[in-house]
């Protein structure tokens, strides 16, 4: 790799006093750089214990099946590399910048954050932490503004994964004043000089970030990852909210749950739907209605049932159903 053109300040150093952790991710001994025994798929699951968080993944998110199935084979390729370098052969570390697109509430934020546990399970990065930022973070009001926000966020970043929302509005070609395309020529520079120590992950809507990359081909050139997060379907948002409630300890009576799949149906068909995030907050909502019911009972003894049930006028009671 050649020899970066911009350097983060304060990462040099940080990175020669992770050499020898980043040694031993990578599958070598940190003090003769001679490689472990790790000879098999399973030796490397094993020591980085990332089959796990596949399986949990899978178990976590509700559909996203060609998003999921990206991350195994990522992780697939990591492995593999993992066992080359443990034979000698020749690995360079891939490019695995991304761009997430699609609608909130997709899970695209969870994925991630997932993505850079995987990552530092399996030694690509040293650190495994998410910094999610959006253009108020990166960009500044004024000449000189600009550059260090963007490196003080870069820095927090070194060793994970940077994650930017609607990473569209760091350009906006409309005001000639604007500082984003500063930003922007940051990042890039960084991207591909330190690639191995950071991975960026754009995000937003599909059509916006495809304006995005036509007007910059030289971010486009370095996302090697495309990630196309679909709306759930109105069976896998009544899964996602039973797994929410479960998650919270508590549950739907029969009644309750054929409420909120009806309410799911009628919300959706409204303007400004979020998906999982929208199945949240109406959850949310209907937890706030059984607390009001049952802190009007003073006398009650409420029991764990009680305590733990989501009732059928807890959901109707939301205004989709006054429409």
């Amino acid at each position: 790799m050649n020899a970066p053109l911009y350097a983060i300040p304060g990462t040099e150093r940080a990175a020669a006093r992770d050499a020898q952790s980043r040694a031993a991710a990578r599958g070598a001994d940190p003090a003769t750089g001679m490689a472990t025994p790790a000879r098999t798929v399973a030796d490397v699951l094993r020591e980085s214990q990332v089959e796990q968080m596949l399986a949990d993944l899978e178990g976590e998110l509700i559909g996203l099946a060609p998003v999921k199935q990206r991350i195994r084979d990522i992780a697939a390729l990591l492995v593999i590399d993992k066992l080359r370098l443990n034979l000698g052969l020749q690995a360079q570390a891939p490019s695995l910048h991304m761009c997430f697109t699609g609608n909130p509430g997709t899970g695209k934020t969870t994925v991630a954050m997932r993505m850079a546990e995987i990552l530092h399970r399996l030694g690509y990065v040293r650190k495994g932490h998410l910094v999610a930022v959006t253009r108020d973070d990166l960009v500044g009001q004024y000449i000189g503004h600009t550059a260090p926000k963007t490196k003080e966020v870069l820095k927090k970043a070194m060793g994970g994964v940077l994650f930017i929302d609607e990473a569209y509005y760091l350009y906006r070609p409309e005001n000639e004043r604007d500082y984003g395309q500063e930003a922007i020529e940051i990042l890039l520079q960084v991207m591909e000089n330190q690639r191995d120590d950071l991975v960026v992950i754009l995000a937003g809507y599909k059509d916006r970030m495809d304006t995005f990359f036509k007007s910059n081909p030289g971010m486009s050139s370095r996302i090697a990852h495309h990630l196309d997060f679909p709306d759930y379907a109105q069976g896998e948002l009544m899964a996602i909210a039973e797994h929410m409630l479960a998650g919270m300890a508590y549950r739907f009576t029969p009644e309750a749950e054929q409420a909120f799949d009806e309410y799911l149906a009628r919300r959706m068909a409204q303007p400004h739907f979020a998906n999982a995030r929208s199945v949240r907050n109406a959850l949310d909502r209907a937890r706030l209605r059984q607390a009001s019911r049952l802190f009007a009972d003073r006398e009650r003894v409420l029991d764990e049932t009680a305590l733990t049930t989501l009732d059928e006028s807890d959901i109707r009671a939301s205004r989709v159903f006054q429409r």
